[in-house]
């Protein structure tokens, strides 16, 4: 059998099949395959037309048979050949590959216990591809940070990582030690983890009119706490979906929530908002808008059950309502005390 496209990289050649050996190219075409190794239906097509693709000649081995049943993927007859690696149907030609990411989901969906249905492993792929990628960027934007808590390189052991819950969501148990402040270390811990993905949110701003959109929709987590106001004043928001960096999903989520085209992202204060217990970091943005009384309606995604109304008000009563404790969002609440402080800056520092 060869394997082929993003197959035949080495992320994740040398992951499935370390033995494959090189074999003379395939003469055919592939189309598309920029979520290959990421989510479901995201190999490369077939299509007609020459062309000379690499192969690698390989038997299967376990991994490549777990993975190729958690994406679906069969051998398929090419030139007389079997070759692995392509997929049936469309596949989206304008993505960019993401090796990086593709070789670290590999590593996760091969970590994940063998009883797991491959078939329920494949409906939870986004969800998947959006925790590997939240932690292959929670790597890279914390590589730069002066180091707080005990000295040296070696202070933290996972040494089991269990989920008991895995649906929209999941949970991650992790069994663990860490070194302690005093030098010496912890005894084995268990810890619970809220796994839900890196998400972005952002404000709109007109710094002409000085006005921000809100948006307002219901929450299930104030109502399940009993909470008799659980729709809230919120910022535009939602998950970096893979491949996405987060400045490109703050500009789709203020499309898709409030249909607003966002002419510029100022970077707000980034943070987790609970981490003792969510693996949840946000991205906050103010957003520059042009925000006319207009602009304010009604938004969301029938298909994700979303419905929400935005709301046009003067960044001044925005600050009013946060000092007198009627904002009850996080987010929204940092991302207006910021502004609050900052935005005669940011005006000064805006082209035009």
């Amino acid at each position: 059998m060869l394997l082929i496209g993003a197959l035949a990289h080495p992320a994740l050649r040398l992951r499935l099949a370390p033995q494959a050996v090189a074999a003379p190219p395939i003469a055919c075409r592939l189309s598309g395959g920029g979520r290959a190794g990421i989510l479901a239906g995201g190999f490369a097509a077939l299509r007609p037309g020459l062309g000379q693709i690499p192969a690698w000649r390989t038997d299967w081995t376990p991994q490549l048979r777990r993975y190729a049943a958690i994406f679906d993927l069969h051998p398929q007859e090419v030139e007389g050949q079997q070759v692995l690696g392509v997929q049936t149907g469309d596949s989206d030609p304008d993505l960019a590959w993401q090796p990086e990411l593709a070789g670290a989901m590999a590593d996760w969906l091969l970590n994940l216990p063998e009883t797991r249905p491959a078939e329920a492993i494949r409906q939870r792929l986004n969800g998947i591809a959006i925790w590997v990628a939240s932690r292959l960027r929670a790597a890279q934007d914390s590589a730069h940070l002066p180091q707080l808590g005990p000295e040296g390189d070696e202070r933290l052991q996972v040494l089991d990582r269990h989920e008991p819950y895995a649906n929209f969501f999941s949970v991650e148990e992790l069994t663990l030690r860490h070194r302690r402040h005093r030098g010496d270390w912890t005894p084995e811990v268990l810890r619970a983890v809220f796994v839900s993905g890196d998400a972005t949110v952002v404000l709109p701003w007109d710094p002409v009119r000085d006005t921000v959109l809100l948006i307002d929709q219901f929450r299930a987590a104030p109502a399940a706490r009993g909470d008799l106001q659980p729709w809230f004043y919120e910022t535009v928001a939602g998950r970096v979906d893979p491949g996405e960096t987060p400045e490109t999903a703050a500009l789709r989520e203020a499309l898709e929530e409030a249909g607003l085209p966002l002419r510029q992202l100022l970077p707000g204060p980034h943070n987790y908002p609970s981490p003792g217990m969510l693996a949840e970091f946000l991205y906050l943005y103010v957003g520059i808008a042009d925000l006319p009384e207009t602009a304010a309606g009604f938004g969301g995604l029938d298909a994700e059950d979303e419905d929400i109304r935005s709301h046009i008000l003067p960044r001044a009563e925005l600050t009013r309502m946060a000092m007198s404790g009627q904002i009850r969002n996080g987010p929204l609440l940092s991302l207006a005390l910021w502004l609050e402080l900052a935005h005669e800056d940011l005006r000064r520092k805006l082209p035009g």
